[in-house]
């Protein structure tokens, strides 16, 4: 173990996270997400929620800032009735990253980003729509 470091953070996605470079993606999937069949590189974290990963990732990893939208949620095509777990991710980039857009998009061309990004986790969450994708930005110290 390491300190500082969360204990949902495994070895794996601790070396993954270090391998990315600026503009690099990372896809968090919920249990739903066909993680497998799209990943490059899949990291498996059965046994967490998506929030939970994305606040230990966002400890570790800045968001890009050259971008318009560095966050991406899976579209679930009903603008008045958007999934409560949303809510909870604006929250926790919010803390981690301050104010930060969000893009939805549509649940095929998710599935089409996904399978370029670098790295996909797979996790247990158990809410729908609950994908996210999270482009890497520069570290500056």
């Amino acid at each position: 173990m390491l300190k500082n470091i969360s204990p949902v953070i495994s070895p794996e996605l601790l070396k993954i996270l270090m391998e990315m470079g600026h503009g690099d993606e990372i896809v968090i999937g919920d249990g739903n997400f066909p993680a497998a069949s799209v990943a490059q590189r899949l990291v498996r974290l059965d046994g967490h929620g998506v929030n939970e990963i994305l606040e230990a990732v966002l400890k570790l990893m800045p968001l890009d800032t050259y971008v318009d939208a560095p966050v991406a949620l899976m579209d679930n095509g009903d603008p008045s009735n958007t999934p409560p777990i949303w809510e909870e991710y604006k929250k926790t980039v919010t803390a981690e990253e301050g104010d930060k857009k969000f893009e939805l998009v549509e649940r095929f061309d998710f599935y089409d980003r996904a399978k370029k990004a670098y790295a996909v986790i797979a996790t247990g969450e158990t809410a729908i729509y609950a994908n996210i994708i999270l482009k890497k930005g520069v570290v500056i110290q």
